[in-house]
């Protein structure tokens, strides 16, 4: 649906066990949320979701002719490295999160027809809890400062509490999405109802692989 686009869950590590002399510790949060940030291909797992801090931006229309999309997805990953290299200075390394999104539309049927002109969208990156409101509004003033052309677009640092959810990893093109969509949903309706937003958690480089290997999970 998207464009372009283990230990048990907790909040984010805060220290880095790091000791004097010693080199830096790169701390990979993907692998310490295996449960969130790995699914299954084959069977739809429930998971609960703890709150976290994201950087978030908000849009609607087509993300794959959007330059406002683009443009948005472009200011998370700058100011999400900027914050990123920060820390570093201070002695705190960590790998920049996986982009995901938040997907609605005013009615479901604008996503089973395919109309992405009426789709909008909350595009968010998950910040470490170490990474401070104060750390975030420094990036993003060294963004807006060192990179002009980028014409940066406003972000915001928001907490997220998704709590109990499912999710199920789609492998394959994002217009391929729609099976896989269905049957997470059967999943749901046999143990509760739907509710909030079609979350997706981009975890490939489109850049770089082939469609047909594109990893994304459903949440």
């Amino acid at each position: 649906m998207g464009g372009n686009r283990g230990r048990a869950p907790g909040r984010l590590l805060k220290s880095t066990g790091k000791t004097e002399g010693a080199a830096l510790k790169k701390i990979d949060l993907k692998k310490e949320l295996k449960a969130l940030y790995q699914a299954s291909p084959r069977e739809p797992a429930v998971v609960d979701v703890p709150p976290f801090n994201f950087l978030m931006v908000d849009g609607v229309g087509d993300p794959n002719a959007s330059s406002e999309y683009a443009r948005a997805v472009e200011c998370l990953f700058a100011a999400s490295y900027a914050a990123k290299f920060m820390m570093k200075k201070d002695g705190i390394d960590y790998a920049v999160m996986p982009l995901e999104g938040l997907w609605w539309a005013d009615d479901w049927g604008a996503f089973e027809s395919g109309d992405r002109a009426r789709w909008k969208w909350t595009m968010m990156i998950t910040q470490p809890d170490f990474v401070t409101r104060d750390v975030i509004d420094a990036a993003v003033a060294k963004v807006k400062k060192e990179k002009e052309h980028l014409a940066f677009v406003d972000v915001r640092f928001e907490r997220f509490a998704e709590g109990r959810a499912a999710q199920v990893l789609h492998v394959g093109p994002f217009t391929d999405e729609g099976p896989t969509i269905r049957r997470l949903h059967a999943f749901i309706a046999e143990r509760g109802s739907l509710r909030g937003k079609h979350h997706e958690i981009y975890l490939s480089d489109v850049r770089r692989s082939e469609p047909a290997k594109w990893r994304t999970i459903l949440r």
